[in-house]
Formats: C-alpha cells, structure tokens, sequence
C-alpha cells in the first residue's frame, strides 16, 4: 500500500544516544515531525548506550509526547553495538540510521525513494561526506581523517562506495542478517556492516550530503585514528576468515 507521503514501507528510524541529555529531545522531536508529515507509519527506537547525564530519563520521557519512540538501553558506551542493536530491534521495511546531531530529512526523503524504485533498487544508502555533490564542512582535520579512511577501505578492502559512517538508509529484509554477522563495535560496525554486505552480493549506493560539526568531536582525533587502524586490521582478518 502506498501511503499518503508516497512511500509504500513502514519506517524505522534508529538513534544511537550516548551522553546527549541536552540534544535527544529536539532530535526526536524534528524526526518525528517530519516522519508524521510525510504520511507514513513509522517508529524511532532510541538506543541510549552507557550514558551518565541523565539521557535515558530524557528519552523515557519522549514516550509520552512521542507514541511512536521505543528506548533499548545499554550497560556500556559503544556506538557501534548501539547501531547494531537497533538495527536488529527494528520492525519497519526500511530502516534509516540517524545520529542526534545530523538528522536530514532530505536525505530520508532521497534514499527512501531510492530503496523503493523497484526490482533493481539498492539495498543499503549511504549518506556520503566525499564525491561529487558532498558538502563536508566539518574543520580540516576531521575532512583529512575521513579522505584517509576512505582510501584505506577503497584500496585496501576494495571498498566500492565512497563512505560507510555516518547516516544510512536500508531495506530490513536482506541487511539484517548481515548486521547479525558482524562482531565489531565502536567505531567500526559500520564499516563492518557495509563491507559484509557488499561482500555477500547486496547493492549500496551513495547519496552526497552535507555535514557540519554541530559539536566537537567526543575522542580526540588522534587516539580515534590510532584505534581504528588497529581495528581494521583485526577486521582484515575476520573478513578473511569468513570467505574461508
């Protein structure tokens, strides 16, 4: 059935939530607004992860004003596993990964439309911060660690989009079962999330967007840089063992 918003699929949207007492409110609230004016049903589940300001009480709080929001919590800090978790919780056909502080309504209304065009449709969307038509505005240190990354992942794991953090739009059917494989968490369950799934025969696209710091980043950039090159060469091998 195609609903009022022209879309014919239930929406999840995921929210990862760690530390963000004084962001989560709006954040929901502008999701579900703009969800709710496209005409579709749809829910926003909320996974609060190891946070110590209070954002588990905010988001339990939404329910009320917010029937649509589900909260999942979780002991530790992890934005990886917080990722997964919702993933795998969604119910929706589609499901569309926001952070608090980047929620694009336009790039919802772009990918959705993308997943839904038909047999030969993608299966996962990716917001691009690099390529043609991206707008990163993000300070220079941030743009020269994601270029790094990306040529890291383009040349040494034969990548074939041009970014995989960030937010992402999918069809629940066929990446949920990929999400359920991946082991990594933190900063690289994205990264894990699409490599797998262009591994094992799914189609990604990418859509440029834009992106500006809305706040510092939460790790220095260097403890970050150092964390994630280690990890993705403890990735290498896992990927390795899992074509054998």
């Amino acid at each position: 059935m195609r609903h009022a918003g022209g879309y014919d699929d239930v929406i999840s949207v995921v929210v990862p939530a760690h530390n963000e007492a004084g962001w989560l409110a709006g954040s929901v609230r502008t999701i579900a607004d703009g969800v709710r004016r496209r005409g579709t049903p749809f829910e926003i589940v909320v996974v609060e992860n190891g946070s110590e300001d209070g954002t588990a009480d905010v988001a339990r709080g939404l329910r009320g004003e917010v029937p649509e929001l589900h909260v999942l919590t979780l002991a530790d800090a992890d934005y990886g596993r917080a990722l997964r978790t919702g993933l795998l919780s969604a119910r929706g056909e589609i499901i569309v990964i926001f952070d608090v502080d980047f929620v694009d309504l336009t790039f919802l209304d772009a990918a959705v439309a993308r997943l839904s065009a038909g047999p030969d449709a993608p299966d996962i969307v990716v917001g691009a911060k690099r390529g043609p038509g991206a707008d990163d505005r993000r300070p220079f240190p941030r743009r020269v660690v994601t270029a790094v990354f990306s040529l890291i992942l383009r040349h040494g794991f034969g990548l074939g989009v041009p970014d995989t953090h960030g937010i992402k739009a999918m069809r629940r059917a066929p990446v949920q079962p990929v999400a359920d494989r991946c082991r990594f968490g933190t900063d690289l369950f994205d990264t894990e999330l699409i490599l797998r799934a262009e591994r094992a025969g799914l189609r990604v696209d990418a859509i440029p967007v834009t992106v500006r710091e809305e706040r510092p980043s939460r790790s220095p950039i260097a403890r970050r840089a150092l964390r994630t090159v280690v990890g993705l060469a403890r990735l290498k091998l896992a990927l390795r063992r899992s074509a054998r």
